[in-house]
């Protein structure tokens, strides 16, 4: 049976829910949206195991009997289950963006961006058209120079072919197009979007040449970054990014909502959410042994942003069934599963 303090810790955190939705003045800023939603699922939490609550710090605490283990701790075995047969590092970190629930596995480690850095180039070129330093009516022109093999299909096209930044930065995000990623870079600069990342205060997220060489940034002349190749970035700055684009933080709200909606039109959902029916924001890259999906998946449970890498991979696998693609897949159910407020789930 659970105990007195165990029932006295779920009437009091209903109790608080209680005083939140129906006490607090209209429009009241002392408590944000969130919190009230990370109140209601720790009081289901509460509902449905033996865990109890710190009224102080509204902290669970585990009251567990042999064999059982914390949400947390399924989740860690979980994850770690999915990763034994993996060849490959990998390294992740996902946030449930209504509750602030969160899990790492490397989140801070410093990874090879592939084109996921592009979400950064789509940053600077809002934020640049917001100050009024370029218009996205400007022309960009085709050339040799700028042309690069892989995504897209700009290298189909002939040279002379103008098109406007706004089209060039559509086509970097929906198809994830080298070339109109390099005619973004030419007319923006790489180390003006590293100065854009540094100014929201991102360390570690930082572009370091153009798409298949040249144009090197201040810190891709450094030697220790050569091997990261396009891009550096740490799963956890790269969900704080997603995070603050959802929450409209960055340029303004309306530039923010309006590279999540472009982002929601990216056109190859071949990782996170690949099985999934719901909308999402997303941006992958791909190189020969790596594979990395960032994203937010608007699922029933929650707003889940996540940022995962798997890199080293022994084998060249170029299909849509490569294993780390499956794995981010498969990632991004448990991920949802465990970080999602369940008492939404049939909502």
């Amino acid at each position: 049976m659970r105990s007195k303090n165990f029932r006295r810790a779920v009437l009091y955190l209903g109790a608080v829910v209680t005083l939140l939705l129906f006490l607090a003045p209209v429009g009241a800023q002392e408590r944000s949206v969130s919190e009230t939603a990370r109140l209601h699922s720790l009081s289901h939490h509460l509902q449905n195991t033996g865990d109890t609550v710190d009224p102080a710090t509204r902290e669970v605490t585990g009251t567990l009997s042999a064999g059982q283990t914390t949400p947390a701790e399924s989740l860690d075995r979980k994850v770690k289950a999915e990763l034994a047969s993996f060849k490959g590092t990998v390294s992740l970190f996902a946030k449930n963006l209504d509750t602030g629930e969160t899990y790492a596995l490397g989140a801070d480690d410093r990874v090879r961006t592939a084109s996921t850095i592009k979400i950064a180039v789509m940053v600077e070129a809002f934020a640049r058209v917001a100050e009024g330093k370029a218009k996205w009516t400007d022309e960009l022109v085709l050339t040799k120079a700028a042309r690069y093999a892989g995504s897209g299909v700009l290298p189909e096209l002939a040279d002379g072919l103008r098109l406007t930044l706004r089209d060039s930065v559509n086509l970097m995000m929906v198809i994830s197009d080298n070339t109109a990623t390099n005619l973004v870079l030419d007319q923006l600069g790489t180390d003006a979007v590293n100065a854009r990342m540094e100014s929201l205060g991102f360390k570690q997220i930082r572009i370091l040449r153009r798409v298949g060489g040249g144009g090197d940034s201040e810190a891709g002349k450094v030697a220790d970054n050569k091997r990261f190749g396009l891009g550096i970035a740490t799963p956890r700055e790269m969900v704080v990014l997603m995070e603050k684009l959802e929450r409209g933080e960055i340029v303004s709200p309306a530039a923010s909502k309006e590279m999540i909606e472009l982002m929601k039109r990216e056109q190859n959902h071949f990782a996170i959410g690949r099985t999934l029916d719901v909308p999402m924001a997303t941006k992958y890259g791909a190189l020969d042994r790596l594979r990395s999906a960032i994203g937010i998946i608007y699922s029933k449970k929650g707003r889940i942003a996540m940022a995962i890498s798997c890199d080293d991979m022994p084998e060249i696998n170029w299909t849509v069934d490569n294993p780390a693609y499956l794995l981010m897949s498969r990632l991004s159910a448990i991920l949802i599963d465990f970080l999602g407020d369940n008492s939404r789930k049939d909502e």
